[in-house]
């Protein structure tokens, strides 16, 4: 029985904001129901453990997030959730103490990654989150990663690199650090700030898109090795960046999870990794995937 240590759930294909670095979906707008959400879980449990309710949209929307963590502890699922933080007060009473929850992932550079949040007040919106983390962690073991693009990249403006310093002046505040942020973190990794709390920072990469250029195939990913996932509307993808369901395995409501990786279009994708050879055409207009060679 293949193993994956994450399986992707999108809940929504809805999102609240419009950011420059996420290209928006075309798909239908839909919000996943709890009858389909519990035989999702059903389907992925014989291969993980682990849920991660990102893919589009931004889950917090969703007006059952509190019932969805419930279902997935009655099924004994650890869940991941990222999100752009903005809806955190609201949702508030629906994810404090849910013991589902292992992790939080806050995408912090929502904020300058979006026209409509730039006009906010940048520090309410950070300490809002901020706010969040410390009940919740009075209140349970939920881990919480704050992200933010390469906060020292060379192609940053300096009006960029002046946001990011604001930012991180908020957080070093809140926490007592004696310490730059970004004096610390490198790229690709992360320091931990406080018990259970982390920042993180990667570089910004282009998304796979049948649009791009096709590079010469060559590279690895670990899409369908250590991980796979499933649209609002049930396809099944080999990774959380085919946002757009390009690479169509099956769909979870005419095919069983199972069934559907170890069909051949799912074989092949992985037969070509452990060549180091990207078989499907989106792979080879993948950004991410370059970082592994």
């Amino acid at each position: 029985m293949k193993k994956f240590k994450k399986v992707y759930l999108e809940i929504t294909s809805v999102c609240n904001l419009a950011c420059t670095f996420c290209p928006p979906t075309l798909r239908p707008k839909q919000f996943i129901s709890l009858e389909d959400y519990s035989k999702r879980l059903d389907e992925i449990k014989p291969h993980t453990n682990y849920v991660y309710l990102h893919v589009k949209g931004e889950p917090l929307l969703h007006p059952k997030i509190g019932d969805l963590l419930d279902i997935s502890h009655e099924k004994g699922f650890k869940v991941h959730v990222t999100t752009n933080g903005t809806l955190i007060k609201k949702k508030k009473e629906q994810l404090i103490n849910k013991p589902a929850l292992r992790q939080l992932n806050f995408s912090l550079h929502s904020f300058d990654g979006n026209p409509a949040l730039r006009n906010r007040d940048k520090e309410a919106y950070v300490r809002t989150i901020l706010s969040f983390i410390k009940e919740a962690r009075s209140k349970s073991e939920v881990i919480v990663s704050l992200r933010l693009w390469n906060l020292t990249e060379d192609n940053k403006t300096n009006l960029e690199k002046q946001r990011n310093r604001e930012l991180l002046a908020i957080i070093e505040d809140e926490f007592n650090l004696d310490y730059k942020i970004e004096e610390k973190v490198q790229p690709g990794g992360g320091i931990k700030i406080a018990d259970r709390v982390y920042i993180n920072q990667d570089y910004e990469f282009t998304w796979p898109s049948l649009d791009e250029e096709e590079d010469d195939g060559r590279g690895f990913c670990y899409g369908l090795r250590n991980q796979a996932g499933i649209l609002a509307d049930g396809t099944v993808i080999p990774c959380c960046l085919d946002g757009e369901g390009v690479i169509d395995l099956g769909n979870i409501n005419e095919n069983s999870f199972s069934n559907i990786i170890e069909m051949d279009r799912a074989r092949n994708l992985v037969d070509g990794f452990s060549r180091r050879v990207a078989v499907e055409e989106l792979c080879r207009k993948c950004g991410f995937r370059k970082r592994f060679g």
